[in-house]
């Protein structure tokens, strides 16, 4: 199994435009071979003393992948291609780590 955080920071203002983007292509995502879980989470509010805060501009996607092949195929799959020309413009980073489970 190979676990994925793909950190994205939106520019100022564009997190919710990018999310929306997201999560219009999350059931692409899902149904392609291999995908065991895919989907964003945000900061969660009432945890400022125990967390360290993303940002209103910031997100993670969360990951699990059956294989390395199967995250390869993901990464190359024409939905991914269409999600990333579409929200080119509107993300400032993306920070991928791509883990193996302890």
């Amino acid at each position: 199994m190979v676990h994925v955080l793909a950190m994205i920071t939106a520019k100022p203002g564009q997190r919710d435009a990018v999310l929306a983007a997201f999560s219009a292509n999350v059931p692409a995502v899902r149904a392609e071979q291999g995908c065991i879980e895919y989907g964003a989470a945000f900061d969660a509010d009432g945890f400022g003393g125990i967390q360290t805060a993303l940002g209103p501009d910031s997100f993670v996607v969360i990951e699990k992948w059956e294989s390395g092949d199967a995250l390869k195929a993901h990464a190359a799959a024409p939905h991914m291609k269409a999600y990333a020309a579409q929200t080119k413009e509107l993300i400032a980073s993306r920070v991928i780590h791509v883990l193996s489970p302890a």
